[in-house]
């Protein structure tokens, strides 16, 4: 499950979500939702649902002695050990670097702070797994725990600048400036009045990160770093073992569930002390002195390890590539391959998101909050327990379904539902209710009020999601292993195809389109997010 700019847009939103639920009018809501709205959010509920119910179905089956006899072995304690060493690690160096950072930039009267906010964001657009793939082709040495934890805390701790340097820009200051004339200390001040109210925004950066730990295979497997990921996938496509993935899918469930369900109470319940925007006053930069230097080349020197290595490596290996006349035959069959999933993913996950969208922002039920936050849940879970969930069913229940497109699609929409649920619903809460009313009110029902007056109000909210869907789609690895037919690729799978098996330079061209894709969109966002925390 490879992190993207949806990851960086996810912890954002965590940062001004509550400002975005509060905007909804729920006095104006309705009391009842339709049969036909009840039941099309049915069916992205059921999905959701489903890779719980594989993991139990699949636990029941094999007897709760085989359960026992695989969870205790010594293997499954080395996973364990080695899956929350790494996760703990990455997301404690991650916080301390990302926060680090934000407090740099966002305080301190720090030269060329643009260029320095653009530069620290900028590892978002190169995956995880090509990230690897450029260290590791450095040598061994890169290889292992140690090296997998540098590596993936380059990647992913501006997850935690981003939101950290968003509430920063938003917050009032006026208790710091009570707290300094009351004879606090720069440093005093910073820790007792400003990291407290950096807590929520730092905790829903930290729980991001730590569930995409516990969910990483690319970047792992490429790594040589055993986890319960790189295990589930060995047990299915090597041993061809279903049950014992199943069984150690269950226990990564079971780690990687409470951290996906804080992470979406964080978003849900996330609160900055603030006051009216009309009285507010902006931080004044405070003077850095002597640590301008070492700021300065820390800042670079992390930029460097973060966002050089990659694109140097990256560079090197396509020219030896490119002169070696290697990876280039199939990289348009790739590209197609991306394009035609994507594409297909986006439209249904932004389908099946819809009904979800429209019952959170119109109607009022005891049902509702239940059923609009599970696929926040389930997007926690890794992306090899989504597709051994969709295997077992489609084996059982819908055979044809088994190695086809579709399924590959069904998968996308399972992962990727909150990010088209949180475009629509910025659309949604916009449209006020009483304009279906009244269309109600003149004859139409349900179904055709909400097609005539909410459908056409979504439009912008529906493609603009559906353009981020299809960016993140075409980084997808994981699920896309495991379910796509037989002679289907996309430039991910062949990144890791060819950098599982130490060709670096033929999968440098793969990767090179990857980070090309991904650099506008990550640089857009960036100036997006830091725009907003200015006018929050």
């Amino acid at each position: 499950m490879s992190l993207s700019t949806t990851e960086a847009r996810s912890v954002v939103r965590a940062a001004t979500a509550a400002a975005s639920d509060a905007s909804t009018p729920r006095r104006h809501m309705l009391r009842r939702p339709p049969g036909w709205l009840m039941l099309a959010a049915a069916v992205p509920v059921l999905f959701a649902a489903l890779p719980i119910v594989y993991v139990a179905a699949r636990t029941w089956e094999a007897g709760f002695d085989v359960a026992i006899d695989m969870l205790f072995r010594r293997r499954s304690a080395e996973l364990l050990v080695n899956t929350l060493l790494l996760a703990g690690s990455v997301t404690l160096l991650s916080a301390l670097i990302g926060t680090g950072c934000a407090f740099l930039i966002e305080r301190f009267a720090l030269p060329l702070r643009g260029a320095w906010r653009t530069l620290i964001c900028l590892p978002l657009a190169v995956p995880a797994f090509v990230s690897s793939y450029a260290w590791a082709s450095l040598g061994p040495s890169f290889q292992g725990m140690a090296g997998a934890i540098l590596i993936l805390t380059l990647s992913h701790f501006p997850l935690i600048y981003l939101p950290v340097a968003a509430a920063l820009q938003r917050m009032d200051t006026r208790l710091e400036d009570v707290a300094r004339s009351l004879g606090e200390t720069t440093p005093r001040t910073l820790l007792l009045v400003v990291l407290p109210q950096l807590r929520p925004a730092l905790a829903g950066g930290a729980l991001l990160v730590m569930s995409h730990m516990l969910a990483e295979f690319g970047a792992l497997s490429l790594l040589r770093v055993q986890t319960f990921t790189t295990a589930i996938f060995q047990e299915y496509e090597l041993q061809f073992n279903s049950a014992n993935a199943a069984l150690l899918s269950g226990v990564l469930m079971a780690l990687c569930l409470p951290v996906a369900m804080g992470e979406a109470w964080v978003r849900r319940d996330r609160r900055l002390a603030r006051s009216d925007r009309r009285t507010r006053r902006d931080a004044a930069l405070l003077p850095i002195g002597r640590a301008l230097w070492p700021a300065e080349i820390g800042l670079a020197v992390l930029s460097l390890a973060a966002l050089g290595v990659p694109l140097f490596m990256l560079g090197y290996w396509l020219s030896v590539g490119l002169s070696a006349g290697t990876g280039r035959t199939d990289i348009t069959v790739a590209l197609l391959g991306s394009l035609r999933l994507s594409l297909g993913g986006a439209v249904l996950t932004t389908v099946l998101a819809l009904p979800l969208v429209v019952l959170a922002t119109r109607y009022r039920s005891a049902l509702t909050p239940l059923i609009e936050r599970l696929p926040y849940v389930v997007h926690g879970l890794p992306g090899l327990v989504v597709a051994l969930a969709l295997i077992f069913g489609a084996i059982r229940w819908v055979p044809p379904l088994y190695q086809s497109t579709a399924l590959v699609m069904v998968a996308y929409a399972i992962l990727f539902l909150p990010l088209a649920q949180s475009a629509l619903r910025a659309t949604a809460e916009l449209v006020p209710p009483e304009l279906e009313q009244a269309a109600r009110t003149l004859g139409r029902g349900p179904l055709a009020a909400f097609g005539a007056v909410t459908l056409p109000a979504l439009a912008p909210g529906i493609g603009a999601g559906m353009a981020l869907i299809v960016l993140e789609l075409m980084r997808e690895l994981t699920a896309t292993l495991l379910l796509a037919p037989s002679g289907v690729s996309t430039l991910a799978t062949e990144v890791w195809s060819y950098t599982n098996d130490g060709s670096y330079a033929a999968a440098a061209p793969y990767a090179a389109l990857l980070v090309l894709i991904s650099g506008v969109p990550v640089y857009v966002f960036t100036l997006r997010t830091l725009k907003q925390g200015k006018r929050g």
